[in-house]
């Protein structure tokens, strides 16, 4: 896959009443390969969501019920790059997606929550004047072993905050 330029391949999942915008960085190989968000089966991103709140993810339609229901959009700070692997450090040559066309078109979002260092180095390298309360997750990923499944959740929890309950 090097020195071919990878175009992202989702739209950015966002619904009228998103109150919370996940950025990730770009999507793994096997993201493609699975043709949606997250799509590596050992990355926790959507087992995460699960076990905070309640809600089954075992197929695309369920997960995107989920970001609904919980009022969260899901998109990543890259547009395009160049990688030899799914690894954040191999991305090069980075487009960043339009943020602040997005945050305008959707104004019920007001936080942005980050699944990894990159994506939030991307964003406040080029959208730091943006006036938006900004959260950072844990990485979702398995090459991410620092904190345990269950440290992972509680950080997301908190990103939730009262969400379910509204």
């Amino acid at each position: 896959m090097s020195n071919e330029t990878l175009d992202h391949p989702f739209k950015p999942i966002v619904f009228k009443d998103t109150k919370t915008l996940i950025l990730g960085s770009f999507p793994s190989i096997k993201s493609f390969e699975n043709n949606f968000y997250y799509g590596h089966p050992r990355n926790q991103f959507w087992k995460i969501l699960e076990a905070v709140t309640g809600y089954p993810v075992n197929n695309r339609d369920q997960k995107i019920w989920l970001l609904k229901e919980c009022r969260l959009g899901l998109w990543d700070m890259i547009g395009s790059c160049q990688r030899d692997n799914s690894l954040d450090s191999s991305l090069e040559d980075e487009v960043v997606n339009d943020i602040p066309a997005l945050l305008s078109a959707y104004p019920s979002i007001e936080k942005i929550a980050f699944t990894g260092k990159k994506a939030q180095a991307l964003f406040e390298t080029h959208f730091s004047y943006l006036e938006i309360e900004r959260v950072y997750l844990p990485s979702p990923s398995p090459a991410y072993a620092a904190m345990t499944f269950e440290e992972k959740a509680v950080q997301y929890k908190n990103m939730l905050g009262d969400r379910n309950e509204e």
